[in-house]
C-alpha cells in the first residue's frame, strides 16, 4: 500500500527552506515530487562539502524527490512547461516576488495547460497589500512578526539577536503550505476545481505569536494596555531597542516570575534539564522530591507580580537550583518520569539520531544515497495507522531524472536529446 497521496504528482520550483520542506512533507505522504533545478544546480548545491554538488542540508530538504534540470530562461522552456504541467496535479513555488511571472511559471500561466491545477506558493509577506512585493526571509519574518523581540535578546552593540538555531519560521511555513495543498486536493476531489494556495513567512511567524498578537479589550486592559503605556514612555524619552524589549519582558515577566520555578531549565551535575510542570500536582511533587517546604508561591494570597515579593521567589529558585545540581540528568529524569512530571535532558541535536528513545519511536528515516551512502534523516512528521508515511527515496543527483520525467510527459528520446544538446535541459 502506498502513502495517502500516492498517485499525486507535484512539480516543485523552490529554494531555501520553506518551499523544499513543503515538498518533503508531500513526498512523505506518498506524492511523486519532481524538483525543477537550474542547469548548474543553483546556490543550494554550491555549498562547500565533502561531495561537489551535494551537502547534508540539501539532502535533508530534498529527500524523497526526483530531479530534472531545466534552464527556465531557454526559448524552449515554455514549450516544455506546456508538455510537463498537464501531467502534474500540483505546482509548488517560493521564488521571489515577480520571479514566477517573469519565468512564465506563475498560476495564470500554468493553469492554461491544466485547468484543475493546484498552484501553491510561499511568499515573504503574502499576496496583497503594501508589503506584498517586499523581499522576505526567515529573519525578516522573525522581526516583523514579533518573534525576535519576544526573545528579549540583545547583542553587545545593542542590536537584536535572531532566533538563530534553525529556520524557526521557514520550517513551519513549509508545513502550513503542505497543509494547504492537501486541503486543495480534497476540494478538487469534491468539485473538480483547482486553485491558488498561498502561505507566507509573516503569517506563519504571527501564528506562532498568536496569543500575544491577539486583541481582546477586556483582557488587554489588564495586561497589554499598561505594558504598551510603559513602552510608549520608554520610546518617548529616547529609549533604545534593548530598553523597549526589556520593558516588555519575556514569558516569565508576562505570566509571572513564579512560572520560572517549575517551568524552565536547570543545571545538573553533568549537564542540564528542563522541567515543564504546569499543574499544581506536578509542582507539589517537585517540592516534595526536592525537600522544598517554604515556597511562598503555594499561598494563593501571595502576589507573584508584586516586585516586593520577587526576592522570596528568587530564594526558592536558588533552592531548587542547588538541589538539582546534586545529581545527574539521567537520575533526575528517572525520578520525574516515575512521578509523571514532564521533564527532559537538554540534548545536542547531533546526538539525537543515536538516541534509543528516538530510534524506538521510529522518528529517524534511513535512506541510501548513490554517492553519500547510508544516511539518516528526521522522517515524516505524521504517523498514520492505515497508510505508510516517510519516503524511502534519497535526495536526487542534479538532473538524475530529466530523461525519465520528460519521457513520462510524452517526449521522445530524440526530442529529449535535442533539448539536451541545445542546453535547455541537463542530465548527470
Amino acid at each position: 500500500m502506498g502513502g495517502p497521496l500516492e498517485g499525486i504528482r507535484v512539480l516543485e520550483f523552490t529554494q531555501i527552506i520553506a518551499g523544499p520542506f513543503c515538498g518533503v512533507a508531500l513526498a512523505d505522504f506518498g506524492a511523486d515530487v519532481v524538483k525543477v533545478e537550474p542547469i548548474d544546480g543553483g546556490p543550494s548545491r554550491r555549498r562547500r562539502s565533502a561531495l561537489p554538488g551535494e551537502n547534508k542540508t540539501f539532502h535533508a530538504l530534498n529527500r524523497g524527490k526526483r530531479s530534472i534540470a531545466i534552464d527556465l530562461k531557454h526559448p524552449d522552456a515554455e514549450r516544455l512547461m506546456a508538455q510537463l504541467v498537464p501531467t502534474f496535479d500540483v505546482v509548488v513555488s517560493n521564488m521571489g516576488y515577480g520571479a514566477a511571472e517573469r519565468l512564465g511559471i506563475d498560476y495564470d500561466s500554468l493553469r492554461r495547460y491544466r485547468e484543475d491545477l493546484i498552484w501553491a506558493e510561499n511568499t515573504g509577506f503574502g499576496g496583497h497589500g503594501r508589503n506584498a512585493s517586499r523581499a522576505g526571509s526567515d529573519i525578516v519574518a522573525q522581526a516583523y512578526s514579533g518573534l525576535m523581540a519576544a526573545e528579549v535578546k540583545c547583542d553587545e552593540l545593542g542590536g537584536p539577536e535572531l532566533v538563530q538555531c534553525t529556520g524557526i519560521v521557514d520550517y513551519p511555513a513549509g508545513v502550513v503550505l503542505a497543509m494547504g495543498v492537501c486541503a486543495a486536493l480534497v476540494h478538487r476531489e469534491r468539485t473538480g476545481e483547482g486553485q491558488l494556495v498561498r502561505s507566507s513567512l509573516l503569517s506563519t511567524g504571527m501564528m506562532m505569536m498568536g496569543r500575544e498578537i491577539a486583541r481582546s479589550p477586556i483582557f488587554d486592559a489588564v495586561t497589554r494596555d499598561p505594558m504598551m503605556e510603559r513602552i510608549t514612555a520608554v520610546r518617548e524619552r529616547g529609549g533604545d531597542y534593548c530598553e523597549v524589549v526589556n520593558e516588555r519582558g519575556g514569558v516569565y515577566d508576562l505570566l509571572g516570575p513564579q512560572l520560572r520555578l517549575y517551568y524552565g531549565g536547570y543545571a545538573v551535575r553533568d549537564g542540564a534539564i528542563i522541567i515543564g510542570a504546569l499543574s499544581d500536582r506536578n509542582r507539589q511533587q517537585i517540592r516534595d522530591l526536592l525537600g522544598i517546604d517554604d515556597d511562598p508561591t503555594e499561598d494563593l494570597e501571595f502576589d507573584v507580580l508584586d516586585p516586593a515579593n520577587r526576592p522570596a521567589i528568587d530564594r526558592t529558585h536558588r533552592k531548587i537550583a542547588e538541589a538539582l545540581r546534586t545529581r545527574t540528568a539521567d537520575e533526575w529524569i528517572a525520578e520525574f518520569d516515575r512521578l509523571g512530571v514532564p521533564a527532559s535532558k537538554v540534548n545536542l541535536p547531533e546526538e539525537l539520531a543515536d538516541d534509543p528513545g528516538v530510534q524506538e519511536a521510529g522518528i529517524m528515516l534511513e535512506v541510501e544515497h548513490e554517492l553519500a551512502g547510508r544516511e539518516q534523516f528526521v522522517g515524516s512528521l505524521v504517523e498514520m495507522s492505515g497508510s505508510p508515511t516517510g519516503s524511502p527515496k534519497p535526495s536526487p543527483l542534479l538532473g538524475r531524472h530529466t530523461r525519465e520525467v520528460l519521457g513520462e510527459a510524452g517526449l521522445s528520446a530524440e526530442e529529449i536529446e535535442a533539448l539536451h544538446s541545445d542546453g535547455a535541459v541537463a542530465t548527470p
